[in-house]
This record gives C-alpha cells, structure tokens and sequence, in this order.
C-alpha cells in the first residue's frame, strides 16, 4: 500500500479531481492522510496557494498533482504507476485510441506480427 499525504482544504474541487485520478493511475492501494490547511496559520502560509499538495514518506512533495501527466511522471519516479491505465488516459485525453494488447502478437521492428 502506497502511504501519502495530502494538503488540501475542505471544498477543494482540484483536491477531489487529484484524488480520483491517484486512484486510477496507482498500480497499488493508496492511503492518504489529508491534512486540512487551513487549521494552521504555517501550514496556510506553506501550502494555501499551493494545494493540492502530496507527499511521499520522504517528504518529497507534488503541487498541482490535478495535472495528469506531473502526476503520471510523479508516480513513474517512485515506480508506482500503472503504465497502462496512464496509456489509456493519455489517449483519451489526446483522442487517439487505446492501444489493444492482442494475445499471442510479437513486436518487431516497431510492428506487431500475429502468432
């Protein structure tokens, strides 16, 4: 199970947006503990115009985590994207077609033969 935190404040839409896609580009369970910012006057100073913010357990942070490919990158460095639910987002969000993984195909020479 992936353990990050999340800055957020209550109401935040792009808080809401960077949770759902953290759940479909995570090749494993993710458990976030939000910490609401505006609790904190530090914290509002650090993060207000900032969040959503994540965290990793080593203290490395995403801002604007909302943005799908700073996250897919995010996620990438730390080995925990699932490259085809990326793919597939990717080229919905480009409106080119998925690619279809076709059973008993080989790659070679950048084509695909059939088995």
């Amino acid at each position: 199970m992936i353990r990050l935190t999340l800055y957020t404040t209550l109401g935040c839409h792009l808080c809401q947006q960077l949770e759902g896609l953290l759940g479909h580009l995570s090749r494993e369970p993710v458990a976030l503990d939000r910490v609401e910012v505006s609790d904190d006057e530090a914290l509002m100073a650090r993060y207000g115009v900032r969040i959503p913010v994540l965290a990793d357990t080593e203290g490395q942070e995403l801002d604007r985590g909302f943005d799908a490919p700073r996250l897919a990158a995010w996620l990438a460095e730390r080995g925990w994207l699932d490259e085809a639910a990326w793919e597939a987002l990717r080229c919905q969000r480009e409106g080119e077609e998925a690619p279809r993984e076709v059973r008993g195909a080989e790659m070679r020479d950048g084509r695909r033969y059939l088995g």
